[in-house]
């Protein structure tokens, strides 16, 4: 199977991409990423040179360079990482998520049905439903209610990409994932941030009282589904991937503190940030009954190998939180103060 990979130098896209190599010998892989901030090609070295692995650098909102790629190699599938996925980036500076999740998915969906592709994976997230009361939890069906510009525009992709299921019978699927976390994840979101804080002995920033729940989904877990969509799911469905591990954020964060012998004094309250969910809280029922498929590594144990990583990988962690970052630092974090 010949697979075009958007985003495959981030954090989840290149999970696939090396896992999906070592899993799949059949599996020949390109990989299509404009490099923005959080695109890190240090993250794919392991297998650079693979013969069945091809980087091409470019924009998915470029139609010309889609036309010819998607001419020239003639994919199978297409599973779509590319995105512009962090809140918090998308409260400050609403532009680039709209133009990225959104006009890029409609240049991407339009490229693969000019050139009939058989399988297009879209990749969600369960920011889309909104926060959630306890104790239920989003099936598929459960309605959309995003609250920030970045979900909101993984939603309008996600019904972009079903409406050309619906009209052009382009054989689409969408996932909506939980909060995924592991090696290699670029230190904005909150398990990596305060990780590197962390070993710098540096202060753990903590939104609002810190109860906010997510739910946990170790990223090689995350890219077992993803195959296993690609292999079994139905076209025109929706399929939830949990971690089955809710847990509030205060607790992530002392749990950080504790694997990595780091005192509770580090933390420190600031000002929560606008509309900020309360509760995310996924049934994955569907995806389980249909592909087998279910998470396998526990949140301690991946917290411990995640850990690890970025202590034995200090060089990457800071030349990704160089320049740019440190701007970006200053302006989320610097403006809320501490209460």
């Amino acid at each position: 199977m010949r697979v075009l990979v958007t985003g495959g130098a981030g954090f989840i896209g290149s999970a696939f991409i090396r896992t999906t190599i070592a899993a799949d010998e059949s599996a020949e892989i390109v990989n299509l990423d404009k490099l923005t901030y959080a695109g890190n090609l240090e993250n794919l070295a392991e297998i650079e040179n693979h013969p069945r692995y091809r980087f091409v650098q470019g924009d998915i909102c470029d139609a010309a360079l889609l036309d010819g790629l998607f001419a020239s190699s003639r994919f199978d599938a297409v599973v779509h990482f590319a995105a512009e996925s962090h809140v918090d980036r998308s409260i400050l500076s609403p532009d680039p998520v709209f133009e990225t999740n959104l006009r890029g998915a409609f240049r991407l969906l339009e490229a693969a049905r000019m050139h009939n592709v058989a399988r297009f994976v879209h990749i969600s997230t369960d920011e889309v439903y909104g926060s959630i009361d306890p104790p239920h939890e989003a099936s598929e069906n459960y309605p959309l209610r995003a609250s920030s510009p970045y979900s909101a525009s993984k939603a309008g992709s996600d019904l972009l990409a079903l409406s050309y299921f619906t009209t052009y019978r382009l054989p689409v699927i969408v996932t909506r994932a939980s909060n995924n976390y592991g090696p290699y994840q670029f230190p904005e979101k909150l398990i990596p941030l305060m990780i590197s804080n962390a070993l710098e002995d540096r202060r753990l920033p903590v939104y609002g009282d810190g109860m906010q729940v997510r739910d946990w989904l170790y990223v090689d877990d995350h890219c077992r589904a993803i195959r296993e969509v690609l292999k079994k799911g139905r076209e025109g469905e929706i399929y939830n991937i949990g971690g089955n591990c809710s847990l509030p954020n205060l607790e992530v964060i002392r749990r950080i503190l504790e694997a990595a012998h780091k005192p509770e004094s580090l933390l420190e309250t600031v000002k929560d940030r606008p509309g900020h969910d309360r509760r995310y809280a996924l049934s994955s029922a569907k995806l389980m009954a249909e592909t087998g498929w279910k998470p396998l590594t526990g949140f301690d144990e991946g917290l411990a190998r995640t850990i690890d990583w970025y202590r034995q990988n200090s060089g990457w962690v800071k030349r990704v939180k160089s320049g740019e970052y440190q701007n970006y630092y200053a302006l989320n974090y610097g403006a809320r103060g501490t209460v």
